[in-house]
């Protein structure tokens, strides 16, 4: 049995690529595709980020990172003492 929807073929990408620069014009296809990779990219970084969580064994904290953060508060005592 052959499916009746399928990846579209050379013809149909063509079809597709004109309705959209007729659509959104050729000067925004660039901005269009940054932002495009943009949430790629920051989709992959959060899914990356939730399976990392599920690696960290239960009753268990992930590392901390010495990093302070503008405007946090942090115990002078309790930094030189580590």
């Amino acid at each position: 049995m052959v499916p009746l929807i399928g990846m579209p073929g050379t013809w149909e990408m063509v079809i597709i690529l004109a309705i959209v620069i007729l659509i959104f014009g050729a000067a925004k296809l660039p901005e269009l595709a940054r932002g495009t990779g943009q949430a790629l990219r920051i989709f992959k970084a959060e899914t990356k980020g939730l399976k990392d969580d599920d690696e960290t064994p239960k009753g268990e904290l992930p590392p901390a990172d010495d990093h302070v953060t503008e405007g946090e508060i942090v115990d002078e005592q309790h930094k030189h003492s580590s």
